[in-house]
């Protein structure tokens, strides 16, 4: 049973951070990771760069969970984005994030293809701009949200708008990097590199991947995956495999509502997790998983 909640925080789905286990230096840290991906694409305006990865840290952040839904609508706006990039690289100018696209993204999209082969390479004028036009088409006319007597296919329509976002910002290393060669090819390899979940739904169960986590981040990330439901507290304390319900009370559920990381309510035994806990799943959990990739 599920006793669903309209979420109190805002959308920080744009904040998630993203974690690429794997990238060109064998000792990178998060924060050098990010800034690998920041430099590769140097030659793209500071304003369009940087909104340009966090967009894409939003999805593949969310990919993990997988949080279906929220993927879809991230990829949507990772597709805004990317089509003012080619607009710059091909034209020089492109639309202000200030100023909407109106209702022609592909009549947008078909423009660039129409620009001299001397503008850029065909990866860039031909090929990025269809796959954007169908990404974006995905978002709107399937909305990642099926009811009704459809078959779901929510988890496959997030999946295509993963691996296009991935092929998307590899083209754009490819084609615009300033780093060295290696450099580049190392970090669209690490782009391609699929990335496991942190959870994982099984026989009624979800569990935690990464058993190095303690009951506390466990308990979190098991929240965070139903983000906005709540969730029985029998069913955390049999996910995370706790010993003794007791002690999962005291040491994990009241430690994490006393810090206002989550709402525990004891009549109904159900816990939800808060905008706090949010944001310590976002910022103080998952840049420690291990995603097993």
């Amino acid at each position: 049973m599920r006793i669903n909640y309209v979420s109190p925080c805002c959308d920080l789905s744009e904040s998630r951070l993203w974690i690429e286990k794997k990238m060109p230096t064998e000792t990178m840290s998060t924060s050098d990771a990010s800034n690998e991906l920041d430099l590769a694409l140097a030659s793209i305006p500071n304003d369009l760069r940087k909104r340009l990865l966090r967009n894409y840290a939003a999805v593949k952040n969310n990919a993990l969970q997988p949080h279906h839904d929220t993927v879809g609508h991230q990829a949507g706006k990772l597709a805004e984005v990317l089509l003012r990039v080619l607009q710059h690289l091909l034209t020089g100018a492109s639309t202000p994030l200030s100023v909407g696209l109106g209702n022609n993204f592909k009549g947008e999209c078909e423009k660039l293809e129409q620009v001299p082969k001397t503008a850029g390479a065909e990866g860039l004028r031909i090929l990025m701009p269809r796959a954007l036009a169908f990404l974006f088409t995905l978002r709107n006319k399937r909305d990642f949200g099926h009811v009704g007597g459809e078959v779901d296919a929510n988890a496959i329509d997030a999946l295509t708008a993963i691996r296009l976002a991935d092929w998307c910002l590899c083209e754009l290393v490819r084609v615009c990097h300033s780093v060295p060669l290696e450099d580049a090819k190392l970090i669209c390899d690490s782009i391609a590199e699929r990335q496991l979940p942190m959870t994982w739904t099984v026989l009624g169960r979800r569990r935690i991947l990464d058993p190095t986590l303690t009951y506390r981040d466990q308990t979190l990330l098991l929240l965070y995956a139903e983000v906005d439901s709540a969730v029985p507290c029998e069913d955390l304390f049999d996910w995370t495999e706790h010993t003794q319900r007791s002690h999962f009370n005291r040491d994990v559920l009241s430690k994490l509502h006393k810090g206002r990381l989550i709402e525990w309510d004891r009549d109904t035994d159900m816990a939800i997790l808060s905008p706090i806990g949010i944001r310590e799943v976002e910022v103080g959990v998952i840049p420690r998983v291990k995603t097993l990739a």
